[in-house]
């Protein structure tokens, strides 16, 4: 038995690949003839020289926490992100433990003008082309997930394709694998992978870590202004945030919230 909730999801998710039988090369042909990306890290640089920038995220449920908002209408939900001034999106698309799914995505994304990551458990080369295909503008690697090889692997693919690749680690060997396949933009996770724990410490203490000119993000356990302020003086570029938003009675005014102004 898989010792943690990633080593579940991502075995099925390996096993789904291994079923798929579609062929890459015409996947990657056509991910290379759609129109540019809006540019996830650019936005999120830019605005980052003034205030913290906010990653807002569609999420319907998670495996620690369950259903949190799971009649949630994505477009909605992404309009009321961008009136609180979320400099992009996240979207759920794993639908067996997040109740999301590609139409989540589509959804959210036109409904606004901002950059959007498809979050989910990247672990094939035809994975970082449905994200390109479906209309993302980044995708997520999980450094836990993948071995050195892979992860080199899909980050160039999905630089080929014209995605921002955001590398999610969670310590600091994590961060050394990152950084040693070039990665510029990384988010520190939070959350313990055995425990579910959020250690509100970790994102400070590995992004101490990083070298200069990566963009730095912090995921997990951010419940409000005093988390944001606290990481945005730790030299975070921006914040990930799901469950605070996505239940919070206004999303919009909890997203104004965590934009901390840079000091």
């Amino acid at each position: 038995m898989p010792a943690t909730y990633l080593d579940r999801i991502v075995a099925a998710h390996r096993a789904a690949a291994a079923d798929d039988e579609r062929s890459f090369d015409a996947l990657r042909a056509a991910a290379e003839g759609l129109p540019r990306c809006r540019g996830f890290a650019a936005a999120l640089r830019a605005e980052s020289e003034t205030s913290l920038s906010v990653i807002a995220e569609v999420k319907r449920r998670s495996p620690s926490k369950g259903d949190l908002a799971t009649d949630l209408d994505p477009a909605e939900v992404a309009r009321a992100y961008e009136r609180g001034g979320a400099t992009c999106l996240s979207v759920l698309t794993d639908e067996e433990w997040f109740g999301g799914s590609p139409a989540d995505l589509v959804a959210a994304r036109a409904a606004v003008g901002l950059p959007v990551l498809r979050k989910d458990f990247t672990v094939d080369p035809r994975d970082v082309c449905d994200a390109r295909l479906m209309g993302a503008d980044a995708v997520l690697l999980i450094v836990a997930a993948l071995a050195d090889r892979e992860l080199a692997g899909l980050h160039a693919l999905g630089v080929e394709l014209g995605l921002d690749v955001l590398v999610e680690v969670h310590d600091e060997p994590e961060l050394a694998r990152a950084v040693a396949i070039g990665a510029t933009l990384i988010g520190v996770n939070q959350r313990d992978l055995v425990t579910f724990e959020v250690d509100t410490d970790r994102a400070v203490r590995v992004g101490a870590a990083m070298p200069e000119g990566v963009l730095r993000v912090a995921e997990s356990g951010i419940r409000g202004p005093a988390d944001a302020e606290r990481l945005a003086d730790a030299g975070f570029h921006a914040v990930l945030v799901g469950e605070s938003v996505v239940t919070a009675a206004d999303p919009a005014a909890s997203v104004t919230g965590l934009r901390a102004r840079r000091r």
